[in-house]
């Protein structure tokens, strides 16, 4: 079972946010990149695979220079292999300008039995990339995974919906995003860790893809980032001191609810 797992690397889900002098990007001189959380799952999930019908795992990211950090934290926990499509810094945003770049990236490294992704980046890729992605390679997919079984031909997955599941079959080769709650993934060994260092990372340009990055960027572009912003700093909150008058407290509190805060 030779599986495939894309992986994005992101801010620190802890991180401190704050947006750039152009005010179209995250200001990442103090950010600590992480894999992204719901690849963690898809990652597992694919070593769960290799463990139970052999196989291999190999890890595709596209990213700057320092997702290579990534691919090594990846290879650490049990991947066999990682490729590293250099780029992406001005393809910010645009999930279609991703998956149009990941998809002929597969197709130069695989083939492929089962393509696994998180549901979504924590960041700007909207839960679309794994989706089009799938469709660029003309591959079956099913999203927001949380119960996955793999057969000699097809795959049984479980989704969530809203006041239940839903259960659905599909031919291999196919893709899979990663819910939460898929499984519990597993944390770098020591030794993984010291095997990850030896391991050769296969790295290529977009241009290698046959692709123009600054033209996915410039006229072929399907979303652009105009500006970013942060939320509007929080103002001082009333406190009610109740302990004298409890009564008098709760009717101020029902003005204010009813006059500020228009909630009733």
């Amino acid at each position: 079972m030779k599986s495939c797992v894309l992986m994005t690397h992101v801010p620190d889900t802890a991180s401190v946010i704050k947006v750039a002098g152009s005010a179209t990007r995250i200001e990442e001189a103090d950010i600590k990149w992480i894999v992204s959380p719901y690849d963690e799952y898809a990652l597992e999930e694919a070593i769960r695979l290799k463990e139970a019908k052999t196989g291999s795992v190999t890890v595709l990211t596209f990213g700057p220079e320092r997702a290579q950090q990534g691919l090594r934290e990846c290879l650490a926990r049990g991947a066999d292999a990682a490729v590293h499509v250099k780029g992406g810094d001005a393809l910010f945003g645009d999930s279609l300008a991703i998956a149009k770049v990941l998809a002929p990236a597969i197709r130069k490294t695989g083939p492929f039995d089962i393509v696994l992704a998180g549901v979504k980046g924590v960041g700007s890729d909207n839960a679309l990339v794994g989706a089009m992605v799938a469709e660029l390679l003309g591959l079956p997919h099913v999203s927001s995974v949380v119960k996955l079984e793999v057969g000699e031909t097809g795959v049984t997955a479980q989704r969530e919906i809203e006041g239940g599941a839903e259960v659905v079959e599909a031919p291999l080769p196919c893709l899979i995003t990663a819910q939460k709650g898929l499984n519990e993934p597993r944390y770098p060994s020591l030794k993984g860790i010291m095997a990850s260092k030896k391991v050769a990372i296969q790295s290529f340009a977009v241009a290698d893809l046959g692709l123009d990055e600054a033209a996915l960027a410039g006229p072929d572009a399907t979303c652009r980032w105009t500006g970013l912003s942060l939320p509007p700093a929080k103002s001082g909150g009333v406190i009610l001191k109740g302990e004298e008058d409890p009564a008098g407290a709760a009717r101020e509190l029902a003005r204010l609810l009813r006059e500020q805060a228009k909630a009733i």
